[in-house]
């Protein structure tokens, strides 16, 4: 089993023996990722990157990650190869020899 289906599958145990699938609909998801990438940001505010709790850091990390797993699994996505189309995607996007060094944006290069 890979280690994606691993998590999905935890996340899914976790949220079904406590009744939440209810809750979990993708808008609603969506907006919880939001609002724990807000918390992540929180983490940030004020200080520089190296001041930030590495602990509370992670805890948010993985709330996002858990959303949206839980999004690609109510779509049926598979995260890698969603992921790997998106880099993919992205190359083509920002090919290495005009994008190499800038955050531009690639309509800029």
């Amino acid at each position: 089993m890979s280690d994606i289906k691993t998590i999905t599958e935890a996340l899914t145990n976790f949220r079904n023996e406590r009744d939440w699938e209810q809750f979990h609909n993708p808008k609603d998801l969506a907006l919880a990722i939001n609002v724990e990438a807000g918390e992540l940001l929180e983490l940030f505010l004020w200080k520089n990157a190296d001041e930030a709790n590495k602990e509370k850091i992670k805890e948010e990390l993985a709330d996002v990650f858990a959303y949206a797993f839980l999004i690609a699994d109510k779509y049926g996505f598979d995260v890698k190869e969603i992921l790997l189309d998106k880099i993919q995607k992205n190359a083509e996007k920002y090919p290495v020899e005009k994008a190499k060094g800038t955050a531009k944006k690639y309509k800029e290069l």
